[in-house]
């Protein structure tokens, strides 16, 4: 399928999603059904390619070294990892160190500078420690306001004096 305009009839591509057909300057050749799509319906799932995983891998990661290990065809995670500890590979020694979870954070997280969210509970770093420094899933926290807190103590005061002394 040809694409292009009146005065540049070889630029671009229509895309060969069924409902699109849009005109592309630059168009994405899917690598599993080699199919030509526009930005929109480039990915797997978006234009459902029928050949999807043909070149996907998956990998286990080992609790014990930190080591990545591919997984084959329809094998169970724990098939892959017990394999990989009798390979004799499983070193403990190359075990990674925890690190801070925050995106483009690389500190190494010790026992004197971490910290765990009251919040979300999840380790971080100390430069991480506030709610909202690290993207917590709570971050819609009530800031407190001076309306809120004398709201609160009259509250107080009033179930207090609904107390009576004998």
């Amino acid at each position: 399928m040809g694409g292009g305009t009146e005065s540049f009839p070889d630029l671009g591509e229509h895309c060969q999603y069924d409902d699109c057909n849009q005109l592309d300057f630059l168009p994405f050749t899917c690598n599993g059904c080699r199919k030509v799509f526009c930005l929109e319906h480039r990915t797997y799932r978006s234009h459902t390619c029928p050949k999807a995983d043909h070149s996907s891998r998956t990998v286990a990661v080992c609790d014990i070294c930190s080591a990545s290990i591919e997984k084959k065809a329809n094998e169970d995670d724990k098939d892959s990892l017990s394999r990989h500890e009798k390979s004799g590979t499983c070193d403990p020694s190359k075990k990674r160190k925890p690190r801070c979870p925050v995106p483009r954070c690389k500190e190494i997280l010790t026992f004197s500078n971490q910290s765990a969210c009251k919040v979300c509970n999840v380790k971080v770093c100390l430069k991480h420690r506030f709610p909202s420094d690290h993207s917590c899933r709570m971050t819609k926290l009530a800031a407190r306001t001076g309306l809120e807190c004398k709201e609160k103590k009259q509250r107080i005061v009033l179930s207090s004096s609904s107390i009576k002394a004998f």
